[in-house]
């Protein structure tokens, strides 16, 4: 038998897994990469008796996939939060889906545990810029406010490494980087002792800073739209540029468009805070978009659509 563990490169599929595995520790083949590179069952080779869970990663994109897995007689475990499409009824398969705007796949974890790991969850709702979500969560640990800020950075960060087009945009290989949190039960730990967190939180801030320093190309009262170069540190920083704006910001709708080398675009939508609904309207629109209510992105947005993608973003966030 094996064990397999299937997860989004981001803060919320590395801190989803890190519970269970805390909670019960078991060595598992890792299946992981960039946030964008959602469409991993595919990789996945099982068979009777394997164990695969799966996390943070919309279904309705892997249902081949998972439909395969589970015609191969493998147990397949799903904690997701994305809109799944029609979820399969098959002995062999447990779903724990939940799509409000105000949860993540951690939170989800975090449920089915009874709150055993509950900081590592709290970072991740962080690090999806579920802020309120993560402080209400946080409300048993009583954590003082410094506290409760290193795990906002400790997601943030997380979060940070998961975004680009390929591993070489990255710090950290997403499974590495599980890797290196595996040892730490306590978060505060992790925060004060590993080398990879300084090394994303001095990453983080550099990249910001270029970020915050570009005007957007297109700004109305409804909503922003930034346009980043065909660099390392934009890739990096795109998704969470477009929290930070979300925040800054709550009352509008945000997009950031991040130039790819090749042409075309990767996209970044963030729904105003306010009422976390459309982006997943907006990009599942286009060809390779898709996400959830509150964010939700484009894989590739050929520079051809640019125009309808402004004047949808528009209609949708008036």
């Amino acid at each position: 038998m094996h064990l397999i563990d299937v997860f989004n490169g981001d803060a919320d599929g590395i801190c989803a897994l890190h519970q269970l595995r805390l909670d019960h520790p078991a060595e598992s083949i890792l299946v992981t990469g960039p946030k964008r590179d959602i469409s991993l069952l595919k990789r996945v080779k099982a068979a009777t008796g394997d164990q695969v869970t799966v996390l943070d990663i919309a279904l309705s994109k892997n249902r081949d996939a998972l439909d395969r897995l589970l015609d191969a007689g493998a147990q397949v475990r799903y904690f997701d939060h994305h809109q799944p499409g029609d979820i399969p009824q098959h002995p062999h398969f447990e779903a724990h889906i939940d799509t409000d705007a105000n949860v993540c796949t951690s939170l989800l974890v975090n449920r089915h545990l009874q709150g055993r790991q509950l900081p590592w969850a709290v970072a991740a709702a962080f690090g999806d810029n579920l802020a309120d979500a993560a402080r209400a969560a946080a409300a048993p640990l009583n954590l003082p406010g410094d506290r409760l800020a290193l795990l906002q950075s400790l997601g943030e960060c997380l979060n940070y490494n998961g975004y680009g087009e390929t591993l070489d945009d990255l710090f950290f290989d997403p499974a590495d980087l599980y890797r290196q949190v595996r040892p730490f039960a306590d978060p505060f730990a992790f925060v004060a002792e590993s080398p990879a967190y300084r090394t994303l939180k001095a990453g983080y801030q550099d990249d910001m800073a270029r970020a915050v320093a570009v005007s957007a190309a297109e700004a109305r009262p409804s909503g922003r739209i930034f346009m980043l170069p065909a660099e390392k540190w934009a890739r990096r920083i795109s998704g969470v540029f477009g929290n930070q704006l979300a925040v800054d910001s709550p009352a509008q709708a945000h997009a950031v468009l991040t130039a790819k080398p090749d042409g075309g675009y990767v996209v970044s939508v963030r729904a105003p805070l306010a009422t976390k609904s459309g982006a997943d309207q907006l990009c599942s629109q286009f060809e390779t978009g898709g996400g959830r209510k509150g964010a939700a992105g484009i894989n590739h947005l050929p520079e051809s659509e640019l125009g309808r993608f402004i004047a949808s973003f528009f209609e949708i966030y008036k």
